[in-house]
Parts: structure tokens; C-alpha cells; sequence
């Protein structure tokens, strides 16, 4: 763990005594307008001196940062403290310009998440020589006498692509459709026969799906390959007792949300139905049952794709500008640890992604390898069914309970009555994860305190816990481990009771014995069936199985942190031409499946060329 985050450095919080301000110095009712007015308008004046570097310091306080996706770097980056921010001013501000900067009316207020922070928040829009944008502007007091306000936090987020709108809402087409539909879709997905998508996604998950719709309304023609036999059974073929552990409000999906009768969290089963229903109402061109075989990439940079159709052969797509692996978290194969003495061990062994329900083992005895969310669900099936289950813990994990998270996390972002889901994403996407490391520490140590009996009743009964990584809790967990948590819905108190047991970590699994598992310690555990719910491989994996062994050298890092604390290869360039990768979980693939679809229309639009792109320093 120290080596995926060693190069990640904290920076201070903006705390009022910081810049020598009291709470006394703060009126109950500061003019919220006219102070992002005067901040925003010193902004203007500073990109128009042609030496916005020079006024950094007047803007901005020291341990400040401004995160910019695609409008003014064509990346995702942040610029954390004044040096890299006044780099970043000279550099790329002469060149783009931004202009027509306005504040979003109403949108200002008062932000005090810790009693000695204060932040004036604000959204606001400007364009480039090639888009629409907007901008979320967080201001702390930077001085008493007289009261001065400066940023801490400038977000920037490209919307529109000047001259390529998404088609919707008014921009729809409004000619009535009198039979023609029907044969024009079934023509849209014939055409696939003889003609090239400019965009290929490989997988129609969550992922996949939210990418393609966003391709559509842009224009981009595209075929999502998904190996399944109807869409959404990459959740309907998972563990029967599947059940999302985030509110429906954080899981939306664009252009088509759930609908306010859905159930506030949503079971596996239910969340297939709906992408099914999700690909078919937004007309999304989907080949179920199919696989890709192989990708070669041409002289020219694009890609010769073949799909395997079962019964139809295959079919080799040629030149595609685009493919996009939406392919899940990891490699293509669950990852099963290799022991000693399986081939002599009498009972079951396999992967999570092979367990479907509790009642295919009625009489055994289980033990679940591995304490994140799929290996507290399964044992907690497991033993509801029954069945004698022990949980084995190999390493410490995160635990924060369903409840805590619903009340001190999702609130009032994603919330009935929050605001809207676009707004929310940008808001939530306008904390840097560097710049708000110290602030989730100490959030992750409240919510530990709201938690407090569960944890104290885990660790007494042996299983370790910790405050996730770099004890900032779960969105750092989440982003540089793709695991190592769990969101407790019921399987915490269940191990607390002893209705699943704990076999703590115990220097390792050595090997099986006819009967079950021998431990790096001596000890022994009884199993009929051992369910390792330990993860997967490298998603690049992917990657060298589908494009080949050269390829898959090339492309980039994908999950984890830079340096900047932006994530390394998801939805941004891979260092592959014409190669992508869509991940995350409902909210992640919903608010970055934009960015990613504004690349590809922009590159095929000739708006982004080659060397367009601010790229990260070494």
C-alpha cells in the first residue's frame, strides 16, 4: 500500500486562523453576489492582462488548487498550491482565454463543514475558442481587515463542444414519425453487417451503456459488444443476494433516471432489468452474445476489431477510430490465490463470481476468503441460509455502516430533495482529492465515532479494522484500491453475534488438506466449499489478451492516483491512440462517461489533435 500512495502529498485545510480571521470577523450575512462579482471580475482582468501568472498570488490562497476536466486542458488535471498553479496560468490561460465569465445566479452560499472552515461556494460558466464551460468557485476568507475573500478551490468542467450540441431537449428532431421507426432502427443495426462503428465498446454494462448514450446524443455512431445474452445480466448472473449499498439518488443515470417509486437501494435482479430497459428506450445499438476476438491496431492508428457471433462467425470490423473496454474493475477472470494440496482438499473451491446463491451448498460448510463488500455479502447469505459459514480476514478492512453513510455522507448531495443530479456530480467532483485529504481524515474519524459500538464490537471479536487509505475512509479506498471496504447492511453485527464466524488472519493460508485449509500458523479450519471473494487481476490483462502482448505494454497505469491525485488511465488518455477505458460504479460511470464521449467527439471532429492535450509533468 505505501507504494500506490507515497507520491500523494496532503495539503493544509484553509482554516480561518490560517489567514488570521476570526469567526467574529465573518458578517451572519456576507454579500455572497458581489463577492464572487468582485472575485470573478478580478479574474477577467487578470486573463486579460496577457500575464495571469502575475495576479496568482491576488487570487488565490497558498495551499490552494484548481482542477480542470477537459475545458482548458483537454485532461484531467489539478494544479495543487501557487507554484503549480501560477505554471499552469502562464502556461495554458494566455492560450485559452476563457471568456464570458459569468456567475450562475443563485448558486452562492455558505459552506462551514468543520467549525474553523468557512467556504463562500459558487457556480459559474465561460467559454474557449471551442466550448462551453462552467466552474465551481470555492472562496475562504484570506484576511481580516478588511475582510478579503480569495479561492482555495477553482473547478473547471467542459460541457459543450461549440457546433456539436448534444441533441436533446429542444435540439431534438421534431418531425413526427409516422412507420418509420421500427424499419429505421432495424436498418441502424443491419448496417453492422457491412459498415464500421466509429466507436466500439467492448461490454454493456453500466459503464458501456452510460458511454454510448452519451456518443449518441453527440452523434458518434456506436456499437456496444456485450458477451452476455441480454444486457444486464452482467447483475443478474452475480450472487442472488446482490443488493446495491448506495441510495438510488447517487445512482441515476443520464438523460433517463429512476423513477421516484423506485426503492431507495436497489437489488441486483432489478438494476439488470432497468440497463436492459435503459439500452432499449435510448435506442442504443447493442450485439448480445457476442465477443471480441481480437483487436490490431492499423498503420493509421485505428483498430480491426473481430466479434465472435456463435452461430454467425465472425465479423471483422475495420479501421474503427475507437474502442473502449468497458470491462469491468479487473482482469477477465476472477483471482483465485494458488495453494498446496488442492488437487487432494475433497470439496469446492471458486471464485465469487461463480457463487449464485447459498442454497447450492444447503448442509456444507462454508468459508468465505476475503472481508470487502462481495465476501460480507455472500457469508451473510450463507449463513441466513443455515449454513455453517466463517469468514476468513486476510488484511484489515474499512467497515462504515449503511446508515452512517446515508446520513453524514450522501446527504444533501444525493438526497431526496438535493439538487439536481448534474449540479450534485460537479459539486461532489469540485474536492480534489488532495485537497480534501485532511478534511475525509477527519470526516473518517467522525463517522468511525458515529460507528463506534459496531467497530468496537469487530475488533473485539477479533476482525480488524482501519480508516482506509491514508485514513481518509472510502472514496480514497475506493479510488486507489478498487476495494478493501465494506458498507455495512447487516453482515458486521451478524460476525459480532457469531452467526458468521471469524477465522482472523493467521500468517496465511499454507495450503489445503483433504478436509479444508491449513493456516501459516498450524491451525486448521473444516470446509466443504471455499469461496475466495479476493478480487481480480491487472484490468490490463484485458487489454494484452484482446490487443496483444505490445499493446498491452503501452497502456498506461488505469486505476490508482497520480501524482496530482487524478486517477491514472480511467476515462482519459491511455498512451494508446484510439484506446480507452470506461470504469466505476453507477455514479462514477454517470459523470465521467461525459468527459470521455467529449474526447472522442472532439478527436473526431478534429477539434482535439494530436499534442492538444496539457499533459502531466514528470
Amino acid at each position: 500500500m505505501a507504494t500506490e500512495t507515497a507520491h500523494l502529498k496532503g495539503y493544509p485545510l484553509p482554516t480561518i486562523d490560517r489567514y488570521g480571521v476570526t469567526a467574529a470577523d465573518i458578517p451572519e450575512s456576507p454579500d455572497l453576489a458581489g463577492i464572487v462579482g468582485g472575485w470573478l471580475a478580478a479574474f477577467g482582468k487578470a486573463i486579460e492582462s496577457g500575464h495571469p501568472e502575475a495576479h496568482v498570488d491576488e487570487l488565490f490562497v497558498k495551499d490552494s488548487h484548481f482542477r480542470d476536466i477537459l475545458a482548458l486542458t483537454w485532461d484531467f488535471r489539478t494544479f495543487n498550491g501557487l507554484e503549480e498553479i501560477t505554471a499552469f496560468a502562464k502556461d495554458r490561460l494566455t492560450l485559452i482565454e476563457p471568456g464570458s465569465i459569468k456567475a450562475v445566479p443563485g448558486t452562492a452560499n455558505i459552506m462551514k463543514p468543520m467549525p474553523d472552515i468557512v467556504w463562500l461556494n459558487s457556480i459559474f460558466s465561460f467559454t474557449t475558442p471551442t466550448g462551453i464551460a462552467t466552474a465551481v468557485l470555492r472562496l475562504v476568507p484570506a484576511s481580516a481587515s478588511p475582510l478579503t475573500w480569495k479561492a482555495h478551490v477553482v473547478f473547471t468542467h467542459l460541457e459543450t463542444l461549440k457546433g456539436h450540441p448534444e441533441q436533446i431537449g429542444a435540439l431534438r428532431n421534431p418531425e413526427p414519425n409516422h412507420g418509420k421507426w421500427a424499419p429505421e432502427r432495424e436498418a441502424a443495426l443491419k448496417a453492422y453487417e457491412t459498415e464500421s462503428p466509429e466507436v466500439l465498446i467492448i461490454g454493456a454494462g453500466q459503464g458501456g451503456l452510460n458511454l454510448a448514450a452519451r456518443l449518441k446524443v453527440l452523434g458518434v455512431r456506436t456499437l456496444l459488444v456485450e458477451k452476455n445474452a441480454k444486457v444486464g445480466d452482467n447483475w443478474r448472473n452475480r450472487y442472488e443476494a446482490l443488493c446495491l449499498h448506495d441510495p438510488v439518488w447517487y445512482n441515476h443515470l443520464p438523460y433517463f433516471p429512476f423513477p421516484p417509486t423506485w426503492p431507495i437501494y436497489t437489488p441486483a435482479k432489478k438494476m439488470g432489468n432497468w440497463l436492459e430497459q435503459y439500452a432499449d428506450v435510448l435506442e442504443l445499438d447493442v450485439w448480445t452474445n457476442s465477443s471480441v476476438v481480437s483487436a490490431t491496431q492499423t498503420s493509421a492508428g485505428a483498430w480491426d476489431v473481430t466479434v465472435s457471433r456463435p452461430g454467425q462467425g465472425n465479423r471483422t470490423f475495420s479501421s474503427v477510430p475507437h474502442v473502449v473496454f468497458a470491462t469491468g474493475i479487473g482482469a477477465p477472470t476472477g483471482r483465485v490465490p494458488a495453494f498446496p494440496g488442492l488437487e487432494d482438499f475433497k470439496g469446492t473451491v471458486l471464485h465469487s463470481t461463480q457463487f449464485k446463491t447459498a442454497k447450492d451448498y444447503i448442509g456444507k460448510k462454508v468459508v468465505v476468503v476475503g472481508t470487502g463488500a462481495s465476501g460480507h455479502d455472500i457469508a451473510s447469505e450463507a449463513a441466513l441460509a443455515g449454513l455453517d459459514t466463517t469468514i476468513y480476514q486476510r488484511s484489515p478492512t474499512y467497515v462504515l455502516s449503511q446508515k452512517t453513510l446515508a446520513q453524514h455522507m450522501m446527504r444533501p448531495l444525493f438526497w431526496e430533495g438535493g439538487p439536481p443530479t448534474d449540479v450534485a456530480d460537479k459539486l461532489f467532483a469540485s474536492f480534489p482529492h488532495l485537497a480534501s485529504l485532511e478534511l475525509n481524515q477527519k470526516r473518517t474519524y467522525m463517522l468511525g465515532m458515529a460507528d463506534k459500538a459496531l467497530i468496537d464490537g469487530l475488533e473485539a471479536k477479533g476482525f480488524k479494522t482501519n480508516k482506509g487509505v491514508l485514513g481518509a475512509g472510502l472514496l480514497m479506498t475506493a479510488v486507489v484500491k478498487a476495494g478493501g471496504y465494506y458498507l455495512d447492511v447487516g453482515a458486521s453485527q451478524m460476525i459480532i453475534d457469531g452467526k458468521i464466524k471469524l477465522k482472523p488472519a493467521s500468517d496465511g493460508i499454507a495450503s489445503y488438506t483433504p478436509t479444508g485449509l491449513k493456516f501459516g500458523d498450524g491451525s486448521t479450519l473444516d470446509a466443504d466449499v471455499v469461496v475466495y471473494a479476493t478480487g481480480y487481476g491487472d484490468v490490463r490483462q484485458f487489454f494484452t489478451q484482446i490487443c496483444g502482448e505490445e499493446v498491452g505494454k503501452k497502456v498506461k497505469t488505469v486505476w490508482g492516483l497520480d501524482k496530482e491525485g487524478e486517477m491514472n488511465g480511467a476515462w482519459r488518455d491511455l498512451g494508446v491512440k484510439g484506446l480507452w477505458y470506461m470504469a466505476g460504479n453507477l455514479s462514477m460511470a454517470r459523470f465521467h462517461s461525459k468527459p470521455l464521449a467529449l474526447q472522442i467527439k472532439a478527436i473526431q471532429a478534429g477539434i482535439l489533435q494530436d499534442g492538444g492535450r496539457y499533459s502531466l509533468k514528470a
